[in-house]
């Protein structure tokens, strides 16, 4: 079975090429935007208020008397901003086309509308007539705020066009490759993307012919040093410069700084990504890297659930709490909880706490010795503690303080974090985002003595992909695994 010291392969960790052993944290000046229509923060409240204007004056020229155009769309709101906001339709873009956007509007305006018609029936009692407005009513009102919102959003896109010719923003290209190299004259040529290139980044600046209009300002090292320097807000990854993990790496720590990162594929791979979901750079498809996950909306819901949720649950489980206390109390004797350092959020640290499930060891052996789950320390009251997870239900407390959430990467000890880091580039990005009591590798069985790069992907593939529901799905998870517990 592999050990902290092998992965599954039989690699030792030391071999594998050194890298970061934790992400720099955020410096400050990188990827601030300027203000302007075109801004992260400006062009969703534009396009939010082009929809809301729309819905207003839809409601108002279909309303049946004087009262209802506030009423239908007091209801009709709350549903269909937040519709769009989950779907993408705030979000900041490289190609800006109403009429794109339009199949996507359309199905969530539909959606809203049945929202909207059985509040109305709900509050006015008239079920039969589809609410107080009546289906043809209903109808003129959504074929006559669909084209009036997509209208006012191509008036939107028209002023944010504008505002990126007059100013553009700086772009980081990496790979100056031949499809490098063609992004580069397309956004020289073409300044309604607002975007304005200073440079590539390449290992190998061989490939750049003599005389071109942008020069190669070194390797992925100095990505950060150019970030600052030329203050820039875009990174376009062209072609296999995003292959390798170590590049990866760096392109989210390019986004926690506030960048917009943006992967364009290799010219090979072009028809295979023409279909996802995505954008286009002047016909090139690019898909943009996922915000940080805490810069994310719901990000503070899942904080005030943690808090709640490890509140109560430290209130309810008190019965419990002070039974498993008890049983290590007579099983190792004094000193019923474990305390020791782990690695928490951008590689701070902080005392986890557990229930004692070995015979206490010295200081150095307790912070670098790999546990196994056939450990000789271990009693029967500890192996029934970990089998079961009840040693792990302390950590409520480390959540409720903020060292740690209910759903995360699980936190690991310095010195494992080191040798992690060393061995697997991608092990450190699990730093982005406080650790959890549990999380996407450990509902997949990746716990104990298994993979270290294999949870190194699922925590990261959670941090891409987090929203609220996969948090609950993980709980949920994590509950039914408790109920049956297969060891650890």
């Amino acid at each position: 079975m592999a050990g902290p010291g092998r992965d599954r392969h039989g690699a030792g960790l030391l071999d594998r090429p050194r890298s970061r052993a934790l992400p720099p944290r955020t410096s400050a000046g990188v990827g601030r935007h300027r203000g302007g229509l075109h801004s992260r923060v400006a062009l969703p409240f534009a396009l939010a208020g082009a929809d809301t204007l729309a819905v207003a004056l839809a409601a108002t020229a279909t309303a049946p008397d004087a009262a209802r155009p506030t009423a239908t769309a007091l209801l009709l709101l709350p549903a269909l901003l937040p519709l769009n906001l989950a779907g993408g339709l705030y979000r900041s873009r490289l190609s800006l086309s109403a009429l794109d956007e339009f199949p996507a509007l359309a199905a969530r305006a539909a959606v809203a509308t049945a929202f909207a018609v059985t509040a109305d029936a709900c509050l006015t009692g008239h079920w039969t007539d589809l609410g107080a407005m009546g289906p043809m009513r209903l109808l003129a009102l959504l074929l006559l705020m669909l084209p009036l919102a997509a209208l006012g959003r191509a008036y939107v896109h028209h002023l944010t066009r504008r505002a990126r010719r007059r100013r553009p923003s700086p772009v980081l290209i990496l790979g100056a490759g031949e499809l490098g190299q063609r992004i580069a004259d397309v956004l020289i040529a073409r300044p309604e993307y607002g975007l304005r290139p200073v440079g590539y980044l390449d290992p190998d600046p061989v490939l750049l012919p003599p005389g071109g209009p942008l020069p190669v300002l070194g390797g992925r090292e100095v990505l950060g040093r150019v970030l600052r320097r030329h203050r820039i807000h875009h990174v376009l990854a062209t072609g296999g410069a995003a292959d390798d993990a170590a590049t990866l790496a760096t392109l989210r720590h390019a986004a926690r700084l506030g960048c917009q990162v943006w992967l364009l594929p290799g010219l090979r791979e072009f028809d295979s990504v023409q279909g996802a979901a995505g954008d286009h750079l002047w016909g090139f498809p690019c898909l943009r890297l996922g915000a940080p996950a805490m810069r994310r909306h719901g990000w503070v819901v899942k904080r005030a659930f943690d808090i709640a949720a490890a509140g109560l649950g430290l209130l309810l489980i008190s019965p419990l709490l002070a039974a498993c206390a008890l049983a290590v109390r007579w099983e190792t004797g004094p000193g019923m909880l474990f305390r020791q350092q782990r690695t928490g959020l951008d590689g701070r640290i902080f005392t986890l706490l557990k229930f004692r499930t070995l015979r206490p060891s010295n200081e150095h052996e307790s912070a670098t010795r790999w546990n196994i789950a056939q450990d000789h320390r271990m009693g029967p009251v500890g192996r029934f503690l970990r089998k079961t997870s009840l040693d792990e239900l302390p950590q409520l407390w480390n959540v409720l303080r903020g060292d740690m959430s209910l759903v995360g990467p699980r936190p690991e000890r310095p010195y494992f974090v080191m040798r992690f880091g060393q061995a697997y580039p991608e092990y450190a990005d699990r730093h982005r985002v406080p650790v959890g009591l549990t999380g996407l590798a450990q509902v997949n069985g990746l716990r104990g003595d298994t993979s270290i790069e294999d949870r190194a992907r699922f925590d990261n593939r959670y941090i891409e992909g987090w929203n609220l529901w996969q948090d609950a799905k993980i709980l949920l998870r994590t509950a039914a695994l408790v109920v049956r517990p297969d060891g650890s």
